[in-house]
C-alpha cells in the first residue's frame, strides 16, 4: 500500500490553491489523480507547478503548466507523471500512471500568477504593493 500526503501551500491574498483530500492510499500499479484547485482574481495568466517531497529532501520541481502555451516535465518525471490545466474549472490535477512504491512522498501544487495589462495591484517576492493612482 502506498500513501501519499498532500500538502496545501499558504494562502496568498485572494489567490491560492487547494488540495484535497489531505492524503491518498493505494495500491502498486494503479492509477493515481491528486487533485489541486486554485483561484486567482487579480491576474489573466497563471503558470502552475507541481512539486515531489521525500523524507528529509527538498521539494523536487515535477512539472510546469501554463494557461497559454504548453508547460513541460522535469526530468525523472517525464514518463508516468502527467498534468493538465483547465483555467475553466481552475484545476490541475496531477495523474501518476502505474503506482510506485517509490512515489511515496509529499506532492505540493504551487501558483505563480503572472501580471499583464494595466492592474492596480502587484504582487513580488510574497509582498503587496499598490500602485499609486
Amino acid at each position: 500500500i502506498t500513501h501519499f500526503i498532500l500538502f496545501c501551500l499558504p494562502e496568498c491574498t485572494a489567490d491560492h490553491v487547494q488540495q484535497q483530500p489531505g492524503s491518498v492510499i493505494a495500491t502498486e500499479g494503479v492509477l493515481v489523480t491528486l487533485s489541486c484547485q486554485y483561484n486567482t482574481t487579480a491576474y489573466n495568466i497563471e503558470y502552475l507547478y507541481w512539486y515531489k517531497q521525500e523524507a528529509n529532501d527538498f521539494p523536487k520541481h515535477m512539472l510546469s503548466l501554463y494557461s497559454i502555451g504548453s508547460g513541460d516535465n522535469a526530468a525523472g518525471f517525464k514518463e508516468r507523471f502527467n498534468a493538465s490545466l483547465n483555467a475553466k474549472t481552475q484545476s490541475v490535477p496531477l495523474a501518476i500512471q502505474r503506482l510506485q512504491l517509490s512515489d511515496s512522498a509529499l506532492y505540493y501544487c504551487a501558483l505563480e500568477p503572472k501580471v499583464t495589462g494595466n492592474l492596480p495591484t502587484l504582487f513580488k517576492n510574497g509582498s503587496l504593493f499598490k500602485r499609486r493612482s
